[in-house]
């Protein structure tokens, strides 16, 4: 295996290896590998030492910020307070000025007293406990080895974690789910604890030895995750719940919260009391000796251990699971489950990995996902990725955000023309304010502006100062009387969604003051007056922004002055010319009535979604511009078809870049590739997604057999890909919805 290790921000820390517990399901004890026994009590010294410094060299190496340290066992705090505090103290003094340390402890909370509890909080050390529910499911499995119960011992452990003074140590508590227990009940009793995060574990098993399935149900456990889930949400999701959020966040597009779903590489190694370097536990599942690595704190750095064969296939994410899982739909979400679930001895006989498979609770894994997103999905779906409307709302609330980061990001660094405009742009806020911001090119002057803040360069505070050109235009176009100074440059005032003004000789810069007119608006400066009446109309040495509307088409505007409009990656054209324009009107006049006769449904949404056009200095076809939804760059030679073509692909690739502004449609682009018919290679999701989308238009506008053909087999082929998120799934949904509506003419 190539490239660089993953460097390990995990390491589970045995400091006792024995435990006051018979829990009958324990994966230490219990498991096929046994090397426990012959394993010291309590670590030692020289083992906390070597490995405090063998992580400070790994941090160090790798720069990590911070590293996460779990004290285990066994139960942990059979080490004493003692062992505990050299522990912390070693740990502490190691890490120092080299990454953040979060200390943990995983307990059974037995032996937890005040005496603990303080010298956990000396150190920052949180605690979580394991806990199944109530008495009777904890009862279960969770007993002293004479039988005894353990629940009022935890429980008064819990009351402790409880009291003010140690209830920011509370991690929260792990349950290890038995299908024999009620799902209800053991959530419930969880709950009532008022805990600050709950834990759903699934038992160890492998397909050697399958977890017990009382009724049969190839699917019992998902059944009872779902019914604990049910409750979850019944009761309004109270406490967070890692399994439940980590399925909510890969089906929308995050990541796996937990290292038993997801395809999150692993970042964890243990530290036996012998100072022997292991991987991760559970995997004493599996077999005798499956965990073991031949490495120690004293001989080896973490590093070797990262490079180790078989921590290595855990960090291959997708590329690590085995061919039925990769082809899997909810692959993304369970990630092939754990990697202990995977193991089957008999598949080594067949000379395969006994590891390559699915888990041995796949069909769990597979209902659970399905569960989740069937109950979810409706309310995870952003209201923009089906309605026109609300996308163009979501946009607006972009550019807004962007604004308040700008002002944000200047941090004063604008100085008072800055303050200057930023008060009188709250005085202007209002229905015209949100005209000028709508103004596709305004999301591009916003971005140009950020970029050249990050970047340091001496054109970023000239960029920003432009927002006086927009306040100054919301007060022209809402009449307010609100005086505003803008910036001019070569003798020209640019006014968004209005126009330009001749106001100086060409290469002078300077301020000139605007304010609203009865019918138009006035702008001067000491020495040099001039008003507008009829901001619509050329006239003098005034350039409007021209609308293209003819005989009952939409009226997009015609802008061909802004200055940032030059976001298409080609060329922008010069003003055109009144003759030009007016040509270019009319032809797209003829467009829209081609359009509208051929897929009247798709050429109202385009009407919609295109609110100005730029005229394009080269040929070819229309081109989607960065960032500025509602704005289309066309080709002035355009004409006939090849324009009312090139107004509907146009028109769909503009609204997919939006939706990516606002909803995340899939994760993991390039996992996989993807066949689509007008496609000589396969291609990623984002490709075969977005041509999909823009294909089933042109399906419905030509309406031939074989683009209809096409489109569908893409369909079909996208309802199985992995990658598509809730909202990804809703989209493609609704396509499908075109698609028939074009199939049946």
């Amino acid at each position: 295996m190539t490239g660089p290790v993953v460097p390990f921000r995990e390491i589970v820390l045995k400091v006792h290896s024995r435990c006051d517990l018979a829990c009958d399901h324990c994966y230490i004890y219990e498991a096929p590998d046994q090397s426990w026994r012959t394993r010291p009590k309590a670590i030692s010294d020289e083992a906390i030492s070597r490995t405090a410094r063998r992580l400070a060299e790994h941090a160090g190496r790798h720069v990590l910020p911070s590293v996460s340290v779990i004290l285990h066992g066994g139960e942990p705090l059979l080490a004493g307070p003692a062992r505990l505090r050299r522990v912390c103290e070693e740990l502490t003094a190691a890490l120092d000025g080299v990454a953040e340390l979060d200390l943990r402890v995983h307990t059974n909370g037995i032996q937890l007293s005040p005496r603990y509890l303080d010298l956990f909080d000396e150190f920052g050390l949180k605690v979580g406990i394991s806990l199944d529910g109530d008495r009777a499911a904890n009862d279960r499995h969770r007993r002293f080895a004479d039988g005894r119960t353990s629940h009022p011992l935890v429980l008064r452990a819990i009351d402790l974690l409880q009291q003010d003074r140690y209830r920011h140590l509370f991690l929260g508590l792990l349950c290890t789910i038995d299908v024999a227990n009620d799902p209800v009940a053991v959530h419930d009793a969880l709950i009532a604890l008022d805990p600050p995060r709950i834990d759903y574990l699934l038992p160890h098993a492998t397909w050697d030895a399958p977890p017990p399935r009382p009724r049969g149900s190839r699917t019992e456990y998902a059944e009872w995750i779902l019914a604990a889930f049910d409750r979850w949400e019944e009761q309004g999701r109270p406490v967070p719940v890692r399994l439940f959020e980590s399925v909510l966040s890969t089906l929308n597009g995050g990541p796996s919260l937990t290292e038993s779903l997801g395809l999150a590489p692993t970042d964890l190694v243990v530290v036996e009391t012998d100072g022997t370097l292991e991987q991760v536990d559970s995997l004493k599942s599996a077999y005798d000796g499956a965990a073991a690595t031949g490495f120690d704190v004293f001989r080896h750095s973490f590093d070797e251990v990262a490079a180790h064969p078989g921590v290595r296939v855990r960090q291959l994410g997708l590329a690590g699971v085995g061919p039925e899982c990769r082809s899997c739909p909810v692959v993304r979400s369970c990630g092939g489950g754990l990697y202990t679930h995977r193991y089957r001895s008999s598949r080594e006989a067949e000379g395969r990995d006994a590891f390559e498979g699915p888990s041995v609770y796949c069909d769990d894994l597979a209902a659970l996902v399905r569960g989740v997103e069937a109950r979810t999905a409706a309310r995870s779906v952003p209201e923009a990725v089906t309605d026109p409307g609300e996308l163009v709302a979501a946009q607006h609330e972009l550019t807004r955000t962007l604004l308040a980061r700008l002002h944000a990001d200047l941090a004063g660094r604008g100085g008072p023309e800055w303050e200057t405009t930023w008060r009188l742009t709250a005085l202007a806020d209002g229905p015209a304010l949100d005209e000028v911001l709508a103004q596709p090119y305004a999301r591009s002057w916003l971005l140009t502006t950020l970029e050249a803040l990050r970047e340091g360069r001496p054109d970023a505070l000239a960029h920003a100062h432009r927002l006086a050109a927009y306040t100054a235009a919301a007060a022209v176009r809402g009449r307010l009387d609100l005086p505003v100074t803008v910036p001019y440059t070569d003798g020209r005032l640019w006014l968004p969604t209005l126009g330009e003004l001749r106001v100086g000789a060409p290469g002078e810069s300077g301020r000139i003051e605007v304010i609203a007119a009865e019918k138009g608006f006035r702008a001067g400066r000491e020495g040099f007056e001039v008003e507008v009446e009829c901001p619509r109309e050329p006239c003098g040495d005034w350039l409007p922004v021209r609308g293209l509307g003819r005989d009952g088409a939409p009226d997009p505007a015609l802008d061909d002055l802004d200055p940032y409009r030059d976001c298409f990656g080609r060329p922008v054209s010069a003003r055109l010319g009144l003759a030009a324009a007016d040509e270019w009107s009319g032809r797209l006049g003829a467009a829209w009535g081609l359009l509208a006769a051929a897929a009247p449904a798709h050429a109202a949404a385009a009407a919609t979604a295109l609110t100005t056009l730029t005229p394009l200095a080269d040929g070819g076809e229309p081109a989607v511009g960065r960032h500025a939804y509602g704005a289309l760059g066309v080709p002035v030679g355009l004409t006939g078809e090849a324009l009312a073509l090139g107004l509907l692909r146009g028109s769909r690739r503009a609204a997919f870049r939006a939706l990516l502004d606002v909803a995340d449609l899939y994760a993991l682009d390039g996992a996989w590739q993807h066949a689509v018919d007008w496609r000589a290679e396969p291609v990623e999701i984002s490709v075969a997604l977005a041509e999909t989308h823009e294909r089933v238009a042109v399906a419905a506008y030509d309406r031939s057999a074989r683009t209809l053909a096409e489109t569908r087999r893409s369909l079909e082929a996208l309802e199985e890909a992995a990658e598509l998120t809730v909202s990804g799934k809703a989209l493609l949904a609704a396509v499908v919805l075109e698609w028939e509506e074009a199939a049946r003419g």
